[in-house]
């Protein structure tokens, strides 16, 4: 029988406004920290967080990681190297996107060895971090890069398990979402991973997704083209699933739903992507519901649908005015395809428990002996301090297609 009790910790870095986060802990996953630099996004983990029962013991840190040594954090939350079962993030991505220069390793913003600095200081019996899809292809693009990532994982005792990309549609997300996924286990422990990417689910429509939210919303106006325009929007969007959500840049203006590609594939679905909807209070201060639900395109989406498109529940708050608010969806980990990346890690992790298996810790952290030493090195030489909005997925537009 599975059990329900969270047997298993973790920790989490750029954890934005949480989706990584929520999709492990609905894989029960015990989080001991949520470590991220946004304002806006730490305020949204702490009205979610703090104060929850199902969530006690968590704690949510803001920190600069370039900033953050790994060793004070280890003491910080009272760990032994080894105690830890899985270390996650979800670090920037705009170092590989296609819509950037993807510098990769030249890109000050790449954290890739700033996580590796914490996978050998607390050594954890898994390791998962999430990307774009510009990070696996085209393949040959970063693959010395990636091999070097990869050799040093191998040399702290780790071995890979996938480095796939999952797209979100397939795991219960109503939206084409690509994220390049690498799971990695040490090695007494990865023989007893799946290492196949998660079994596929259902594809969930925008229709599905939203129908019970839309309702409500037309049904609060009192205009007589409520009815009629509800009926054609479900209608349309019941039709697929929603093209890549665009968190955008703080540098760039108000938030919508991505580039003009994009918007044509909302305008498909019923839906106008040129903005974001108001709030209730907002559109009755305006005296008006035809921007918000009577565009020519169709409704546009409040921030809570967004979020539910991401694949957040409708509980889930986030903190913030809208714009700052929908960049913070925009920009998240759909929930649902963490969850099932992490109940393949905890499968994993209980059957080396069931099976008697003792995580190897490692007596000494070697930082320049032979070429794997000097390997070390040069890694972690490229975490470069002051890392400009850590929280920033504005990259995603890339993936902000049909198809």
């Amino acid at each position: 029988m599975t059990s329900n009790k969270r047997e298993f910790t973790s920790v989490e870095i750029c954890a934005g406004a949480g989706g990584q986060a929520l999709g492990l802990h609905n894989a029960l996953f015990k989080h001991l920290a949520l470590i991220e630099i946004d304002a806006h996004a730490v305020a949204t983990l702490k009205s979610n967080v703090e104060g929850n029962a199902e969530w006690e013991g968590c704690k949510v840190k803001q920190a600069d990681l370039t900033q953050l040594k790994p060793l004070d954090l280890r003491l910080e939350l009272g760990l032994e190297a080894g105690d830890l079962d899985l270390l996650a993030g979800g670090v920037p991505c705009p170092p590989f996107s296609v819509a950037g220069k993807q510098l990769g390793r030249d890109d000050e913003r790449d954290l890739f060895p700033t996580m590796l600095d914490l996978v050998d200081e607390l050594e954890p019996k898994a390791v998962m971090i999430e990307n774009v899809r510009g990070l696996l292809e085209p393949r040959e693009k970063f693959q010395e890069y990636r091999e070097e990532l990869l050799e040093r994982l191998e040399s702290m005792g780790y071995k890979k398990c996938y480095w796939e990309v999952l797209e979100a549609r397939n795991y219960g997300v109503p939206q084409l979402r690509p994220r390049a996924i690498l799971v990695a286990l040490k090695r007494e422990y990865a023989s007893f991973f799946a290492a196949t990417k998660p079994e596929k689910l259902p594809v969930v429509s925008v229709g599905d997704a939203l129908e019970e939210t839309m309702a409500e919303r037309f049904a609060q106006v009192d205009d007589p083209r409520a009815d009629s325009a509800f009926k054609a929007w479900l209608e349309s969007a019941r039709k697929g699933v929603a093209p890549t959500l665009v968190g955008g840049s703080k540098k760039h203006g108000g938030a919508d739903l991505g580039p003009t590609r994009a918007k044509k594939a909302w305008a498909a679905l019923g839906v106008c992507g040129l903005g974001v909807a108001n709030d209730v209070a907002e559109m009755k201060r305006q005296g008006s519901h035809d921007r918000d639900l009577f565009a020519e395109a169709g409704p546009k989406l409040t921030v809570a649908q967004a979020a539910i498109i991401q694949g957040f529940p409708k509980s889930w708050k986030f903190e913030g005015r809208k714009t700052a608010a929908y960049r913070q969806v925009g920009n998240a980990f759909p929930p649902p395809v963490a969850q099932v990346v992490g109940e393949q890690i905890i499968t994993a992790l209980r059957a080396a428990r069931e099976a008697g298996v003792v995580a190897q810790v490692r007596k000494a952290h070697p930082r320049a002996a032979g070429s794997s030493g000097e390997l070390l090195f040069k890694l972690s030489d490229l975490s470069v301090p002051g890392v400009p909005e850590a929280a920033d997925r504005s990259c995603d537009r890339e993936d902000a297609v049909v198809g």
